[in-house]
């Protein structure tokens, strides 16, 4: 072997196990001292971790290597199953695939349901996010393999620190999240799910524990995704979506301030939509629910000064530049007509998604709407 692929298959089989645990857990925490919080990590968790790498006490991993390249006649230890190999993506986890543990060809199934069920099924899917990759054919397989659970009120639906085999999708109901970031503090109220957001991902994303608890609010009705239909349908889905808009988030200056964690969550929330050349992307006066990203080409901001004055051009819009937060931030109607300028890819995030994926872009977001105040 040599030595490249050696310390490939070295940085698979050791590093790799230990590294994607430890960024989970950065990216759950977020702790104010990292570094402390990885020595901490990495002491608590020792032994466990030698034992997922398959490392013997007393035992140097160089001494090993050689013991085994020196003797053509020994049987050679089983290969320590590795991670799946991650692209460029970080936030995206694969599940441990290897010879204890193989990857099989996914086998839909269908739990039995009426069409009413299915069509608030259909309903919720389109308000999820998380979904927003999927084609018609596999959202027909996810709504085939969901199954509709009750809680009453003050029911634990998932309990921090448990393992998870569901994700679950709010069809009616309220529930709140709560997190305990250390053993000696009380658990923390962080958020209130409503009808159409979905939670318990993070555990089936990176096969980790539960990284909260959720308790019903109210008597609430949710839909229960398995861990085999995500992981064979909805999370390969999100994931070739999160790498086709990569690159394109990286070149957004808006969104520099946001770690790689938070612009997955904005590839997720994504919709493309194309327009020709004179086409109008929004109007002066609409009500605007939706905030635009420009993919490729050019438009132009067209604004009436006073009504039934002839609109003027009053800014110009490139790859990589954004418009439609004047309605949502200002809850006011669109203050310019938008047109293409040339034929234009864009891509879109509701008024829902952009409060939750852009909460912590507001303040850059407010201090640019200066740029059209002469204008206003």
């Amino acid at each position: 072997m040599d030595v490249e692929a050696a310390n490939r298959e070295f940085i698979d089989k050791k590093i790799n196990p230990i590294l994607e645990k430890l960024v989970v857990d950065l990216l759950i925490n977020k702790p104010e001292d990292v570094v402390e919080f990885m020595i901490d990590w990495i002491t608590t968790k020792k032994d466990s971790l030698k034992r997922e790498i398959g490392y013997t006490a007393g035992e140097s991993p160089t001494k090993r290597k050689e013991s085994q390249e020196d003797s053509d006649d020994e049987v050679e230890d089983l290969p320590i199953p590795a991670a799946k190999k991650k692209g460029p993506r970080t936030s995206v986890s694969a599940e441990a695939y290897g010879i204890f543990n193989k990857k099989t060809a996914y086998v839909p199934k269908v739990v039995p349901k009426n069409d009413e069920q299915k069509r608030r099924i259909r309903q919720r899917l389109e308000q999820a996010f998380m979904f927003s990759a999927l084609d018609e054919r596999e959202k027909e397989i996810v709504v085939n393999a969901m199954e509709e659970r009750r809680f009453k009120a003050g029911d634990t639906v998932i309990r921090q620190g448990e393992d998870g085999d569901n994700l679950y999708v709010v069809d009616s109901g309220q529930l709140d999240c709560f997190k305990q970031f250390s053993k000696n503090e009380q658990q923390k109220f962080l958020k209130t799910y409503q009808p159409g957001e979905s939670f318990g991902e993070l555990a089936l994303l990176y096969n980790a524990p539960r990284a909260a608890t959720i308790i019903a609010k109210s008597d609430c009705v949710l839909f229960a995704l398995d861990r085999e239909c995500f992981n064979g349908i909805v999370k390969d889905a999100a994931s070739k979506k999160r790498e086709k808009y990569e690159g394109f988030l990286s070149r957004v200056e808006l969104l520099q301030a946001m770690d790689p964690y938070e612009k997955a969550n904005v590839a997720d929330a994504l919709k493309p939509e194309k327009y020709r050349r004179g086409d109008f992307v929004v109007r002066q006066g609409d009500v605007g629910d939706t905030f635009f990203f420009i993919e490729e080409g050019e438009a132009i901001a067209t604004k009436s000064m006073k009504p039934g004055d002839v609109p003027i051009e009053v800014y110009q819009y490139k790859a990589g530049d954004y418009f439609g937060e004047l309605a949502l931030l200002k809850n006011v109607t669109r203050q310019a007509n938008i047109i293409a300028k040339t034929d234009l890819s864009l891509v879109k995030v509701d008024r829902d998604s952009f409060r939750r994926m852009m909460g912590p872009l507001e303040d850059i977001l407010r201090r640019n709407m200066t740029r059209y105040q002469q204008y206003m």
